[in-house]
């Protein structure tokens, strides 16, 4: 009980500068369980499309891998569509690549949406505890100014010791929000280049097969003659 009592004590002694840091902080944590959820989700659904996806293509059925990704709401089968409609009307690897940077130009930003949010509120509560710092500062030391000198050293500190809560509570906070910021980050740029690798062994095939399909036509015209 004693625990949940200073607890309690620490948070009112804070005084009004805690309730924008708890309204960041409740905003900031939302953020990053829904962020969380969302990566994790795309980076499973991506790795589950591409196990189905690459032997399919490998086979050069691309109608086939059409179907599949028509249907497909991760971001490894957008891109790949974009390959496979851009394949339609041209065939050169630099085409390709373009209408696939296309997808990808819309993906990444849903990767990294609303995270930047988890470092601005990082830091801004740390700026408004410092604020609530130092106007309890200000306020203890007007408060001496005016009562007995014996009760000044007693009033000070304790006014000092309030002040004080506001930048402990913001280090609190902004800490872990920044290591979640970072690993967020680090969960993004993961799928980005698992993006960028599915992207590139596409082109590969696509440029191998478009090699092969050639020759296998002049060995068939060499059999018939």
């Amino acid at each position: 009980m004693s625990t949940f009592n200073t607890v309690v004590k620490f948070f009112v002694d804070c005084g009004p500068f805690l309730y924008p840091s708890l309204a960041m902080m409740t905003i900031g944590l939302a953020i990053a369980i829904e962020r969380f959820i969302y990566l994790r989700r795309a980076r499973s659904e991506n790795r589950k499309l591409w196990d189905q996806l690459l032997p399919t293509l490998q086979a050069g059925k691309f109608k086939e891998a059409a179907g599949m990704v028509a249907s497909s709401e991760a971001a490894i089968g957008k891109i790949v569509s974009h390959g496979l409609a851009r394949m339609a009307s041209a065939r050169r690897r630099e085409d390709i690549d373009h209408a696939m940077e296309e997808g990808m130009m819309e993906i990444v930003p849903r990767l990294e949406k609303r995270t930047h949010y988890i470092a601005t509120f990082a830091n801004t509560i740390t700026l408004v505890g410092l604020l609530g710092t130092i106007i309890g500062l200000i306020k203890g030391f007007t408060a001496v100014a005016s009562v007995n000198p014996a009760e000044k050293a007693e009033l000070l500190s304790a006014s000092i010791s309030v002040a004080m809560n506001n930048t402990a509570f913001a280090l609190m906070v902004a800490i872990p929000f920044l290591l979640i910021h970072a690993f967020l980050q680090a969960r993004a740029s993961e799928i980005v280049d698992s993006l960028e690798a599915a992207k590139i062994t596409f082109l590969n095939l696509v440029q191998r097969l478009a090699g092969e399909q050639p020759r296998d036509q002049r060995a068939s015209a060499g059999l018939a003659d």
